[in-house]
């Protein structure tokens, strides 16, 4: 659960030491009043993200791992308890929905869906559950947290909480046991970066996030994240993820299996791979003037993408936009109205075609 908005703290007269849990709702905490010292403990420490707005999804029965394999970009068919994956849900027409992360367990996957994502996927696969499939959805989001920590020393609090191993665990998560109730815990941070993240019962959400924060995590609120989102360049529903691009191009090349067979929207993804019909690509800007959601972006003159996303960093302005593949990559420099930007890397994108050739 998330703490109260500052202006809310500030009015009751409680510090930013207050645990996210003290508020029945899911507001978004924009700041702890401690941004730029989060945001270099997320690249030198550990900054501890309150995930809790984000949705959970139990998928459970018999035909849990067919239907999601059939349902998403991902091979689900040969997972096993304890892994981790990350998958996306696409249109018949390959048209990103959501990028969400899955945890397979011994009766059921646990999906991580974007904020706000959890109602909206749970009425689309319920389209596609007929008669005889045996599959259950439920919205856990309500009942459960989730935290991330992220940065290079996020190993200090796990050794700390006795849970060591789990941080050099890739694609794999752990089932592990505090207060009583168990936790679901990965070495993933849905970004580029280091870290964690933990998901449990709500009622021992105030405890965790106690004992994380006595570990040494520095509490960071959603405009760091922004901040790192950005930079990273992990790509939302609303912004990058939309009916307008399909996950090859938002760069989600990771999360797509080319030989699993049919799976809505698989046609036209294994065509775009087979064609090298990648038309547009996510890329990172960074300039030092303002970067605004939809503007359009110019080279020599010619429309050549969109700005998806923008924000204010303590160093300088950093954006997302699609950029047409002919026009070029990081390097680059182009307009948007009267303001240069440099094209950037993105270390969450990847820009691959199958078998690791560059695109």
């Amino acid at each position: 659960m998330t703490q109260a908005p500052r202006e809310v703290a500030e009015e009751v007269g409680q510090s930013q030491d207050i645990t996210p849990t003290q508020r029945s709702d899911r507001a978004i905490l924009p700041s702890f009043d401690n941004d730029e010292a989060a945001y270099q403990a997320a690249r030198s420490g550990v900054s501890l993200f309150d995930r809790s707005h984000w949705g959970r999804i139990r998928v459970s029965d018999d035909d849990r791992l067919r239907f999601l394999h059939n349902q998403t970009t991902y091979d689900f068919q040969s997972r096993q308890p304890g892994d981790y994956c990350e998958t996306v849900f696409v249109t018949s027409t390959a048209k990103t929905l959501d990028l969400v992360s899955a945890y397979v367990q011994a009766d059921g996957v646990l999906l991580l869906t974007s904020p706000s994502q959890a109602q909206p996927l749970i009425s689309w696969m319920d389209r596609y559950i007929f008669f005889a499939d045996k599959v259950k959805l439920i919205d856990l989001t309500d009942k459960t947290i989730a935290f991330t920590a992220v940065g290079p020393q996020a190993q200090s609090c796990l050794e700390a909480l006795g849970w060591g191993a789990i941080a050099s665990e890739s694609n794999q998560h752990r089932n592990i046991a505090f207060n009583g109730v168990e936790l679901t815990v990965s070495a993933e941070t849905g970004l580029a970066l280091p870290g964690f993240t933990v998901i449990g019962p709500a009622d021992v959400g105030q405890s965790l996030w106690q004992c994380l924060t006595e570990a040494g995590a520095v509490p960071a609120g959603e405009t760091v994240w922004e901040w790192l989102r950005i930079e990273q360049g992990r790509p939302m529903p609303g912004q990058e993820l939309t009916e307008d691009y399909n996950p090859l191009e938002a760069g989600l090349w990771q999360t797509i299996s080319f030989t699993k067979g049919c799976y809505i929207g698989q046609e036209i993804i294994a065509r775009l791979n087979t064609y090298k019909g990648v038309r547009q690509r996510l890329w990172g800007l960074k300039s030092d003037r303002s970067l605004m959601a939809n503007s359009p972006i110019t080279l020599n003159g010619q429309k050549v993408g969109r700005v998806t996303s923008g924000i204010k960093t303590p160093a300088d302005w950093r954006g997302l936009a699609y950029l047409r593949t002919k026009a070029g990559g990081a390097g680059l420099t182009v307009q948007i109205g009267e303001t240069a930007a440099t094209v950037v890397e993105l270390p969450f994108v990847r820009h691959q075609y199958w078998q690791g050739k560059t695109n």
